[in-house]
């Protein structure tokens, strides 16, 4: 894989005034390159800095507080005045190793302003206007004396209107990440909940949709919104408290804070047509610093076998479990699949106990007598088939440099890291530390327990795919992975990067037949309804996460809808959004070289779409579809030509169901000849 690197393409200053000063009332303009978004700063008569967001010229945010509290009762918010106001405009490229494109444009326009307080400091709020969205960050001043500490952030998002959202109320700090994106007016966000991002909304103006993010969040505490106590309708931003001192959510050493501030994460407010326009977005990667990865040729996404979520091999093969002969049948389920990796989860090491949790004796870098794991990492090799570890963070932690050479000198490929369930500064640190030492042993990682995504994939590219979301294995002790749930997802916690839902569940049932089982899970909804999670969950190691058995048709072939798992890639070139609606249904189109994937999935809701191909060359395509057939586990395959006539495709869905079609083009060759003619 070639070397990653940014293009720089045009960076220009449009205009520098360094002693600028602005009167209340006086407002600072800023647009996006295409003039859709706009952002404006004003500040009252009391010297209180507001901000307010436009789309195509009708407000989403009315004016909103800005500032920060930094002490028990020094807050950083009024008495203030515009000291100097900076203005430029990039236009750059860069390439993702892995993620919904491989070629980004990151053009901006960004408005940097000081603004001064009674005492002489200086807060900075810097923003930038993108064509899909606009962006917030504050440079803190360096104190006086001793430490920089943050209490609150007092950022809020005001709306002129009782908004539709989808909000995910965890209730508290220092949780897993999992639930449901649920809908919910504006108006019924309480200061009690503490609401996971994205806080996605409808504006009410046709289908124009906005959600709020966290981008590049380092040396810091992530962010939450409430909603407001003050009679405002709207949400205000929260930040995760410090484990050692509760009432501080940041603590910075002076010596580490710059002599021209610190710089806080982005407050991102995507913005978009419709609702799919925001899962095309790749603006929360582009608001994170350049990978410092110059060869990353070692970082290969592809798909995983897993023992774990299934419970192992079926019940009939005797002596299954974390032993030797079962992780080589693994092995060879991956080959057959021609799988990239196979994730030996909990378990394996010494001293694991096998649901997770944590014990302090154990070894993280010595296999259990049952498990030969040198001799299941040559097997694999040998079937061009790549080795995960599971790992806990706090047996990681303590020795971490250490434990990745071990696994480094072992040829494993990557680390599942789980079970840190928080994100708080000191959380969020220790994932920056882990980036950085997986990144000199060149280890792939994959986080689970962990916070929602804030753009590492463009940093740190072999960070793959992390949890943080509520996924497949639910199914094997409750009934929360419904349908609706699952279309809910690509809208809501999708848009801010890859999610590991752990797809390729084969046991599919209807929502009345459904019945939870910890091993050999059931999944609502059709078989074709998990095929096409593959195209439109974003995922750079995507799990195929039920048993061998279930694949296999009994016969030494595949089972239904089982060769798609081998064709399907895990990271993509370009994506577009044909169609969708939140929690109703979605079409997804990926492309991979020269061929395009397409994948459709509905609710409990059946539905027949017809699929605009017009984003096609002109040229014919062999187009394979795998679709729903008269039962939840019957998949149907059919081929037919599309030619540059009949531009659509026509899918009947069934309730819970989906479909995937590969587009694949005439060869060069063959293309060049036909258009010559």
């Amino acid at each position: 894989m070639p070397v990653r690197r940014a293009l720089l393409l045009a960076t220009c200053l449009l205009a520098s005034t360094p002693a600028a000063r602005a009167a209340p009332g006086e407002t600072l303009r800023l647009h996006s390159p295409d003039a859709r978004a706009s952002v404006e700063v004003s500040l009252d008569a009391e010297g209180r800095a507001r901000y307010a967001v436009a789309w195509n010229g009708t407000p989403v945010l009315l004016p909103s507080p800005l500032g920060v509290q930094l002490g028990e009762d020094d807050r950083i918010d009024r008495g203030l005045r515009v000291a100097a106001v900076r203005e430029r405009e990039s236009d750059t490229a860069y390439e993702l190793v892995a993620g919904k494109a491989r070629h980004v444009r990151d053009h901006y326009r960004e408005l940097d302003i000081d603004l001064a307080d009674a005492q002489g400091r200086v807060l900075g709020v810097v923003l930038r206007a993108y064509d899909d969205g606009v962006a917030l960050r504050y440079r803190l001043p360096l104190p006086a004396t001793g430490d920089l500490e943050v209490r609150e952030d007092l950022t809020g998002f005001l709306f002129p209107r009782d908004y539709a959202c989808w909000a995910l109320n965890l209730g508290r700090f220092g949780t897993s990440h999992e639930g449901e994106y649920d809908p919910v007016a504006a108006s019924k966000l309480r200061p009690m909940h503490l609401v996971e991002l994205p806080l996605v909304c409808g504006t009410g103006e046709g289908t124009t949709t906005f959600a709020i993010a966290e981008a590049d969040l380092d040396r810091y505490a992530g962010l939450y919104l409430s909603g407001r106590g003050d009679g405002e309708l709207g949400v205000e931003a929260r930040l995760s408290p410090r484990l050692d001192a509760p009432q501080l959510a940041v603590r910075l050493p002076r010596g580490e804070v710059a002599r021209t501030g610190h710089l806080t994460p982005w407050r991102v407010l995507m913005l978009g047509d419709s609702p799919g326009a925001l899962v095309e977005s790749n603006l929360i990667s582009s608001l994170n610093p350049p990978t410092p990865i110059t060869d990353t040729s070692w970082i290969r996404p592809g798909k995983t076998a897993w023992d774990w979520w299934s419970g192992g091999l079926a019940p009939d093969v005797p002596g299954a479990g974390m032993n030797t002969a079962t992780m080589k049948r693994y092995v060879d389920h991956a080959a057959a699949l021609k799988l990239e990796y196979m994730l030996v989860d909990d378990g394996w090491y010494v001293g694991s106990t096998g649901n997770g949790r944590y014990n302090a004796g154990a070894d993280i870098t010595r296999a259990i007598p049952a498990l030969d794991l040198p001799a299941v990492v040559d097997y694999a090799r040998e079937r061009g088939v790549g080795i995960w570890l599971w790992a806990h963070w706090r047996s990681l932690e303590p020795r971490m440099d250490a434990v990745f050479a071990r696994y480094r000198d072992m040829g494993i490929k990557g680390v599942k890291v789980d079970f840190m369930d928080r994100d708080d500064q000191q959380m969020v640190e220790f994932f920056h530390r882990m980036m950085r030492s997986a990144a000199d042993h060149r280890l792939m990682l994959d986080l689970h327990g962990a916070y929602r995504p804030t753009g590492l994939n463009r940093t740190w590219p072999h960070f793959l795919t992390q949890e943080g979301v509520l996924g497949a294995e639910y199914n094997k002790w409750s009934r929360r992975i419904t349908p609706t749930h699952n279309l809910t997802l690509p809208f809501t916690r999708m848009l801010l990067g890859p999610m590991d839902y752990t797809p390729g569940g084969f046991r599919n049932v209807t929502p009345e037949q459904f019945q939870s089982s910890f091993n050999g899970p059931q999944v609502m909804g059709t078989r074709a309804h998990q095929l096409a999670m593959f195209v439109v969950y974003e995922s750079a190691l995507q799990m195929v996460a039920d048993s061998p058995d279930v694949y296999a048709d009994g016969k030494g072939g595949l089972a239904p809808g089982a060769d798609f798992l081998s064709l399907v890639p895990a990271t993509w070139d370009e994506t577009r959004v044909l169609a969708g609606e939140i929690g109703q249904y979605i079409v997804v189109a990926r492309r991979s070289g020269r061929d395009w994937y397409i994948g459709a999935m509905t609710s409990e809701q059946p539905r027949t779409l017809r699929i605009p191909l017009d984003f096609l060359p002109a040229a014919d395509y062999q187009a394979t579809v795998w679709r729903d057939g008269g039962s939840p586990v019957q998949v149907v395959r059919e081929s037919r030509r599309v030619d540059a006539d009949n531009r659509g495709l026509e899918l009947e869905l069934a309730a819970g169901g989906g479909a995937v079609v590969r587009l694949v083009p005439p060869s060069p060759r063959i293309a060049g000849t036909a258009r010559s003619e």
